[in-house]
């Protein structure tokens, strides 16, 4: 039922997407890419994905309850997933998706996942990042009608037939040697202003 709601708002929201040159010549590429993208907006990223061409992605799932419904509804659409979290976990999945590198997957990670705080980034994408070479994607999405739960993530449900946009950031790369905090802060603010941006270009309000 998740999967089928996806799909259909996927069709009915009038969406349009935004793409800065550099992301969208790493997305036409071969090279494997992580993808992060905000807990609370992690709902209509399958179609974000998928539009922009790409389909074999493993997913960073939490352990908690939730994480089970969202691994089963991922997998309708032909996504894999790793289970487990910067704080659960962790060496665990970091040693799970370390293996699919060599199968040139994509990642998808909730850095802010599984329990907050809301748009914050945590280390882990920025370590698989340095690990592995491949560029980070911000991706977000937002739409004009739609309701905004007051769980922890301020997870953003939209309405059919609403307006709305998928908003890539630009590429970051996290070289072996780079401070792991800078990198960290720069990708969180990159997120926090993509995420503002994405509300304001569909008029919602904060």
């Amino acid at each position: 039922m998740a999967s089928w709601l996806v799909r259909f708002l996927g069709r009915t929201v009038r969406w349009r997407t935004e793409v800065p040159e550099a992301t969208e010549r790493v997305l036409r590429s071969d090279r494997p890419v992580i993808l992060a993208f905000w807990h609370g907006r992690l709902l209509m990223i399958p179609i974000a994905y998928l539009r922009a061409g790409r389909r074999n992605v493993h997913v960073l799932i939490s352990e908690h309850g939730d994480g089970e419904l969202i691994s089963r509804t991922i997998a309708h659409f032909g996504f894999g997933s790793v289970r487990g979290s910067s704080r659960r976990g962790a060496l665990k999945a970091m040693r799970d998706l370390l293996r699919k590198v060599r199968e040139g997957t994509d990642f998808a990670f909730t850095p802010d996942g599984p329990r907050g705080p809301v748009g914050e980034v945590q280390s882990g994408v920025i370590d698989l990042a340095r690990r592995t070479g491949y560029p980070i994607l911000p991706v977000t999405f937002s739409a004009r009608r739609g309701k905004e739960f007051s769980s922890w993530d301020r997870f953003l449900l939209p309405r059919p037939f609403t307006s709305g946009v998928f908003c890539w950031g630009e590429p970051h790369w996290v070289a072996e040697e780079a401070d792991m905090e800078a990198a960290r802060a720069g990708l969180e603010r990159s997120m926090q202003e993509l995420t503002r941006h994405a509300d304001l270009r569909v008029g919602r309000r904060a």
